[in-house]
């Protein structure tokens, strides 16, 4: 066992999955260090995916997953696997079977999640870098409550074979650094894109996003936008949604619960698992979704799609903050907790409806806590961002 896991006293790495492999040798990553979020399969492993029935239900794993095994074959070291949230859906990175990670950049606060361990580790510099998932914000917000850099790629663009998947049609394969340069790297290796990105064009400010966040959280923001204006433009104000943000995250809920049931359905009916708070209602609620609701969700869907794609016509850029506000304390009473997840889906759905790329950057601070500043860009722009953060953070 690594002597970083080993010694572990963030609560990020799982002891019940470890693994620890070498990268190839003399590659572009060699001499990099990382950690993969529990829900990767690594050949002759058990995949935990944050649930303790999970593992004890699931065989070792045939083989390893093609996101890793790209890190690996780049010389890359994987020293451990992370914790996740239940079955990836929360956005708290409080597991009730494995506890919460450290946020060492935000002390008593959560680490946000589902990405909680590798977002975690990162934060601490227990690794180089970590990859996460993310379906409705499971890299985005813990990168903005931890204070690190995290993306999450247009949809499709990496492989999910041997993922645990939640909502296939919005999952995506993210990963988080503390050097946005180490972002890029890695970003080089997952995407397979070695074409320069275009110089980005309009930079365009969610003003409804910024509404939901409030005025406290836009004031923290502003020398950012104003760092950012500085490298690029002027940001042009404009509302994103043609109705509340809050209405686009229902239609995101609702496909969310559809695709979950049906992926995890069958086992939950047979398995009975012992699900956590939260998790355990969520899960009970998919399965009511009406058809018709479903119906509603998937066209307004692609009318979004449609919206956001004339919106980032060229290498136009949308600047949002990337959570409501800072981190939540530790073990917040359930009214806290569903504040925050209505408001921060609210934001984080917009780039999942839509399957476009996101970056979270942390750019500011609230009170000594890191606040992110996100920029997304039209699908295949994931170059754009990465060099985009590259340049902002030297």
């Amino acid at each position: 066992m690594h002597e970083i896991v080993a010694n572990d006293r963030l609560g990020a790495f799982c002891r019940h999955t470890h693994v620890e492999l070498t990268g190839a040798p003399g590659r572009p990553l060699h001499g990099l260090t990382f950690a993969v979020k529990d829900i990767y399969d690594i050949a002759g492993h058990r995949t935990g995916f944050g649930s303790p029935d999970w593992l004890r239900t699931h065989d070792p794993a045939a083989r390893t997953a093609p996101a890793v095994e790209r890190l690996l074959d780049a010389g890359a070291q994987l020293i451990g696997k992370t914790h996740t949230d239940e079955l990836t859906w929360s956005l708290t990175g409080e597991n009730a079977h494995y506890g919460a990670p450290l946020n060492v950049n935000a002390p008593g606060r959560v680490t946000g999640g589902s990405s909680s361990g590798s977002a975690s580790a990162v934060a601490a510099g227990a690794v180089d870098f970590a990859v996460g998932s993310d379906t409705g914000g499971s890299v985005r917000l813990p990168a903005g409550f931890c204070g690190i850099v995290g993306i999450r790629p247009t949809h499709g663009r990496i492989p999910l074979d041997g993922v645990c998947p939640l909502a296939p049609s919005f999952d995506t394969c993210g990963w988080f650094a503390r050097d946005a340069g180490i972002l890029n790297r890695v970003g080089r290796i997952l995407l397979g894109d070695d074409v320069p990105a275009p110089p980005p064009g309009r930079l365009l400010l969610a003003q409804d996003a910024l509404a939901i966040a409030g005025e406290t959280v836009v004031d923290a923001l502003r020398p950012a936008l104003d760092k950012l204006a500085a490298l690029i433009r002027m940001p042009e104000p404009v509302i994103v949604a043609d109705e509340p943000l809050t209405r686009w995250m229902d239609y995101f809920r609702v496909l969310q619960a559809a695709e979950a049931w049906a992926c995890h359905g069958e086992w939950i009916a047979r398995e009975k698992p012992r699900l956590g708070p939260g998790v355990r209602e969520r899960f009970a609620w998919a399965p009511t979704v009406r058809p018709e609701d479903i119906v509603r969700a998937k066209a307004r869907r692609e009318e979004i799609t449609r919206r956001l794609a004339e919106l980032l016509e060229g290498p136009t850029l949308l600047a949002l903050p990337s959570a409501p506000g800072i981190a939540v304390p530790r073990n917040s009473a359930p009214p806290v907790l569903d504040d925050l997840r209505v408001r921060a889906l609210a934001l984080l759905c917009v780039a999942g409806l839509a399957r476009l790329p996101q970056i979270s950057l942390p750019l500011a601070t609230l009170d000594g806590c890191p606040l992110g500043l996100s920029l997304i860009a039209a699908p295949g722009n994931d170059t754009l961002l990465l060099g985009l953060a590259a340049s902002l953070m030297r």
